[in-house]
């Protein structure tokens, strides 16, 4: 059941001086995403990284890149960073008008599509569109920091959009889950839907960051085998 779980380590949490050495962590660790945080601060209060970020990142790794665009006006980002060699483009609803025409716009890139939610955000906003997309992006955190934690209603909610998309035939739409994941509570979200953990400070502020990806994959295992 859980054979499919996926680590998306953040680079929002790597030493930004040499994200050359970020993507060896994730590759000696084995994890299988690249998660990028975009923040453009306005929709939320930070900034981050754009496209040329990602076009570097596409050069120096063949793993897949996980862009969570937390942007206003999101179509005018998907072609850029398309091009750039995100291999999912994940968006928020409640940066959109038109959610049905950003979807359309990255499916017509050939890219998986998401779409994400903030904590406060009811779920019924995104129900429209789950048979158009490949992911919902639960966020456990406010978006626009690093390094808060884990909003416990979260796993209720996880839990609550799992059993929707299994009982409306929509299990094929993964569930990823960001913000506070840390490697006590990585069970807690796995058994509750959780397919794919967004882990940044985790990781990367450890003292072994390849061993807390490798930890990661034990405890989703651990479950299966349980």
């Amino acid at each position: 059941m859980y054979s499919e779980f996926k680590l998306a380590p953040s680079i929002l949490s790597a030493d930004f001086s040499n994200l050359q050495g970020a993507l060896q962590i994730c590759d000696q660790g084995g994890a299988d995403w690249i998660h990028v945080d975009v923040m453009d601060n306005q929709f939320v209060p930070n900034l981050t990284i754009g496209p040329p970020v990602v076009k570097s990142l596409r050069k120096s790794t063949k793993k897949f890149i996980d862009v969570h665009m937390m942007v206003i006006n999101p179509e005018n980002l998907v072609e850029p960073f398309a091009r750039a060699g995100a291999d999912n483009i994940t968006f928020h609803i409640e940066a959109s008008d038109n959610p049905e025409e950003v979807i359309d716009l990255i499916r017509s890139t050939g890219k998986m599509v998401g779409i994400s939610l903030k904590p406060s955000t009811p779920f019924i906003e995104i129900m429209p569109y789950l048979d158009k997309i490949d992911l919902v992006l639960v966020m456990s955190v406010e978006p626009g920091f690093g390094g808060q934690g884990y909003i416990k209603d979260s796993t209720k909610r996880i839990a609550e959009i799992k059993k929707y998309l299994k009982d409306n035939c929509l299990e094929r739409v993964q569930i990823q889950v960001d913000g506070g994941i840390k490697l006590h509570n990585a069970k807690e979200v796995i058994l509750a839907g959780g397919d794919i953990l967004v882990a940044g400070s985790e990781v990367f502020g450890s003292k072994n960051p390849q061993k807390v990806i490798k930890d990661f994959y034990a405890s989703a295992k651990s479950i299966n085998a349980s």
